[in-house]
């Protein structure tokens, strides 16, 4: 699990954050004013990049989140079964099932080559990049 931390304030829409176990792209920001006696607070939205749950978190501006560091990968598709292919890492040769996403489904053929995100413990196909 590769994460590194950040501060709250210091995010923005479309910054990338771990809430709830779960990497997460920011959608929404809301500073509130400080009060007499308190810190400004901060609420962030975000929804998930593997599994589109929308999740949020509300703190202090000076706390800290973690943000995750994604991997962008090559791999080849073997086979392609309903919904999920079969594919071998360019780099590592080691194969694995990955979920096909709906804006790519049709577009994923044996023998094409993809690029995958490692997040967290999770794999996720995002691009086509083409028959070789």
């Amino acid at each position: 699990m590769s994460t590194k931390p950040v501060t709250v304030s210091s995010l923005k829409k479309g910054s990338y954050v771990v809430l709830e176990d779960a990497a997460c792209v920011v959608t929404d920001v809301q500073v509130s004013r400080p009060g007499k006696h308190g810190h400004a607070k901060v609420r962030l939205t975000g929804v998930g990049i593997i599994d589109n749950k929308k999740r949020e978190v509300v703190m202090p501006g000076h706390g800290s989140l973690l943000v995750p560091i994604i991997e962008k990968k090559s791999a080849q598709v073997l086979s392609v079964q309903g919904d999920m292919a079969n594919v071998m890492d360019a780099e590592t040769y080691e194969t694995f099932d990955l979920k096909i996403p709906d804006e790519l489904k049709g577009k994923v053929v044996g023998g094409c080559s993809v690029l995958y995100w490692t997040i967290l413990k999770d794999k996720a196909m995002k691009q086509v990049k083409g028959a070789e």
